[in-house]
């Protein structure tokens, strides 16, 4: 196992779990607010986790939603407050952990989520948030390193809170947690992964200690992903994209780009983040190509692919048996000027190496559908 200090304290490598009871310690808590899913649960992993918090008292929360929303949110505070919680503990995918941030956000300065987000000059109102540790339990999101939270609020928008108060205090990344994983959620995460190590690597910000990592997340994600997904009791796999996806989280420092900034909105109508990703990922590629060539040749390097860069996340898609259309995530028509303009006003777009307009989303999206 590896102590990694970097945007905040990391436990990495097998058998890292067993380390959760002496992180509450040092955080000095006793009674943390446990956060998972049923899913989790139902895959034995929620166990281990809680073999591991030592002598703690807890409290579980064992409902979150397939992407946090705040009627989560507002039951987790409810047990946060009548039961005197002291931390948060989430252990998960990036739904989980960003149901973590938001509890920690919300217990420590009241109020709404809405108050906080990026919309509604929230950037200033958060300071430091309530004491909470992020487990991954599968490698994808970056969520367990990242600065953003979103939610789906109660009126069905998205909303994105984002400062750095918010990163976990702790993160745990204990690759054996991943190998229930099944291939498909595999393929899917791994493709997220990925396009974070390319997105932020072609974000317009200025930051090359985090292009240096996107580099290697990348290259990791190249050689690891396709063995990760046929084999998932492949330690050597699931290590290399457990660390990729940390890699892939510590760059969002940069920001992303317009495969982020089309995948939001959609995620709306409940849509997996990573099947979106995977689908307009290659058409925002090629939109971009001859605007960052010189960038994108450094990632096909990276990647150990001859072809263009678009051609071979086609390809790998198809090897993962991702989907190639909107349409079959339940897509239509009918909603791309909505989305177009979605995708147009999000943060995400403004650091994308080819400025996009709502026209230009709205042909992206046609391509893709």
């Amino acid at each position: 196992m590896s102590l990694i200090q970097y945007l905040t304290r990391i436990q990495f490598g097998f058998g890292a779990i067993s380390l959760l009871g002496d992180e509450i310690r040092r955080l000095g808590a006793s009674n943390p607010l446990v956060i998972t899913d049923r899913g989790i649960a139902e895959a034995g992993i929620l166990d281990r986790v809680l073999s591991c918090l030592g002598a703690s008292r807890h409290v579980l929360y064992d409902r979150a939603t397939r992407n946090p929303s705040e009627s989560s949110l507002k039951e987790c505070l409810e047990l946060w407050t009548g039961e005197e919680c002291d931390c948060a503990v989430a252990a998960g995918g990036g739904s989980v952990l960003d149901l973590s941030k938001a509890v920690a956000l919300l217990a420590s300065h009241g109020g709404e989520f809405a108050d906080y987000g990026v919309h509604s000059d929230g950037l200033r109102k958060i300071g430091k948030v309530a004491p909470h540790i992020a487990i991954p339990t599968a490698a994808g999101t970056g969520a367990e390193i990242g600065r953003a939270c979103v939610m789906t609020l109660e009126n069905g928008r998205i909303c994105v809170a984002v400062d750095l108060n918010m990163i976990a205090d702790c993160v745990i990344c204990d690759p054996e947690l991943t190998e229930s994983l099944p291939p498909d959620m595999t393929a899917a995460t791994g493709i997220d992964a990925l396009s974070h190590g390319i997105e932020a690597y072609l974000s317009t910000s200025e930051n090359p200690p985090a292009d240096a990592i996107a580099l290697d997340c990348v290259a990791r994600a190249a050689k690891w992903l396709k063995p990760a997904t046929e084999n998932g009791r492949n330690k050597s796999a699931r290590w290399n994209m457990m660390m990729a996806a940390l890699e892939g989280g510590m760059v969002l420092q940069k920001s992303l780009g317009g495969a982020h900034a089309m995948a939001t909105p959609l995620e709306e109508n409940g849509i997996h983040h990573g099947a979106i990703i995977a689908v307009v990922l290659p058409h925002v590629l090629r939109f971009n190509a001859r605007a960052a060539a010189g960038r994108i040749r450094d990632l096909e390097k990276a990647a150990g692919t001859e072809s263009h860069l678009f051609d071979w996340v086609d390809m790998l898609n198809k090897e993962l048996n991702l989907p190639k259309r909107l349409g079959e995530l339940g897509a239509q028509g009918k909603d791309i000027p909505k989305l177009a303009e979605l995708a147009a006003k999000s943060h995400l777009s403004a650091t994308n190496p080819r400025r996009a307009g709502v026209d230009e989303y709205r042909e992206l999206y046609a391509a893709a559908l």
